[in-house]
């Protein structure tokens, strides 16, 4: 059985290469950029970045600020630098938001492209300020429900870039799928490896919204997390693709983009039927130090721009967030996620940081401290 399906695996695993999500980490600067990767470690922050030279220092995701060091296809940051004349001094890069949140507590940066963890995290330290939307060119070609996620009462804190869901597929030669209870009442399924995963399960478990739980709540989650030895985590999406294609899972946390790789490379993978899916968006916050803010906002609209945001969506695996990307490479991506029908979008509860009134003291919220302890205790 196995042998039967390694071609599948060969394929899937080479599509998945063509993505970013696969691309190796290490940065090697470009000619135009010259950025220059920053230490692994710090005793104490360095002095917040200036951009009073044109100049900007930039934090992101692998894959969000490429430069066509891997392929040509992916090179907005030069042609960023080509038609502004700002220059990128530096970017760094990082794969996971544990890692990102290190990376902060070294050094201050221009621009930071974070998920909803990360950039929770800075706007309560202060390490962003507000953007003016009127400076972001194209910033009303973005739907609101995305625009709406770091946007505080009347303030805005960030510019969506890409954006995702979670869904869970079955191996249709070993099960018929059923619904999310049967996902995490089964032994053989491989989930993700984050805190967030917790909000799957509260899903699973009725909850009206599982980024806002209660201890009660939060406990019973971790309950239906609390497995049998034979589940496994994947912090690659490569250990899935493996997972499916040797038979060792019957279900398995993944994006639309993943599926639909899986599905080309012949393996009988399907997504169990939800109401609700978790999803979540990753946005471009403006430090907080930053004075001259001429080529950061330049940035800001070159990132939400349609070319950008084609070749970002295809190379990443993600949705666009200005849906007029939703052409050539990037199409069949857009399909995945459905980022062209509203109905789509629509049930996706995206990961925001609970309100004000709803954590301690005044409410009763679990903050994401209290997720990622729960955890760590479920893994150990």
């Amino acid at each position: 059985m196995i042998r039967s399906r390694l071609p599948a695996l060969a394929l899937a695993l080479t599509a998945l290469g063509c993505t970013g999500a696969a691309q190796p980490a290490q940065l090697t600067p470009s000619p135009t950029a010259s950025p220059t990767t920053s230490p692994t470690t710090s005793p104490t922050p360095e002095a917040s970045p200036t951009q009073s030279d044109g100049t900007l220092q930039i934090l992101a995701y692998r894959g969000y600020a490429e430069y066509g060091g891997i392929s040509p296809q992916a090179n907005w940051t030069g042609t960023f630098e080509k038609a502004t004349g700002c220059r990128l001094a530096r970017i760094d890069t990082v794969q996971t938001p544990e890692e990102m949140s290190a990376r902060l507590r070294t050094r201050a940066y221009d621009l930071v492209a974070a998920g909803p963890v990360v950039a929770a995290e800075m706007i309560e330290a202060g390490q962003v300020q507000a953007i003016d939307t009127d400076r972001v060119e194209g910033y009303d070609d973005i739907p609101e429900r995305l625009r709406d996620l770091l946007t505080v009462g009347d303030t805005v804190y960030g510019v969506p870039f890409l954006w995702g869901y979670h869904e869970f597929l079955y191996d249709t030669r070993r099960t018929t799928g059923g619904d999310l209870a049967d996902v995490f009442g089964s032994d053989r399924v491989m989930l993700r490896d984050s805190p967030l995963t917790l909000a799957d399960a509260a899903l699973a478990g009725g909850a009206a919204d599982p980024f806002e739980l209660d201890a009660e709540q939060l406990e019973e989650a971790a309950g239906r997390l609390a497995a049998p030895e034979e589940r496994t985590l994947w912090a690659n999406q490569l250990d899935l693709v493996k997972g499916f294609a040797t038979g060792s899972v019957d279900y398995g946390q993944a994006t639309p983009h993943l599926r639909e790789l899986l599905v080309k490379a012949r393996l009988p993978v399907k997504a169990v039927s939800a109401r609700k899916v978790t999803g979540w968006a990753d946005s471009w916050l403006l430090g907080a130090g930053v004075t001259a803010t001429d080529c950061a906002y330049r940035w800001l609209g070159r990132m939400i721009e349609p070319g950008t945001q084609r070749d970002a969506a295809a190379w990443n695996g993600l949705a666009p967030a200005n849906t007029k990307a939703c052409k050539g490479r990037a199409r069949s991506v857009c399909e995945a996620y459905g980022a062209t029908r509203s109905h789509r979008l629509d049930r996706v509860v995206f990961a925001t940081r609970p309100p004000g009134d709803c954590l301690p003291p005044k409410g009763e919220c679990t903050d994401y401290a209290a997720w990622s302890q729960r955890w760590r205790e479920l893994i150990e």
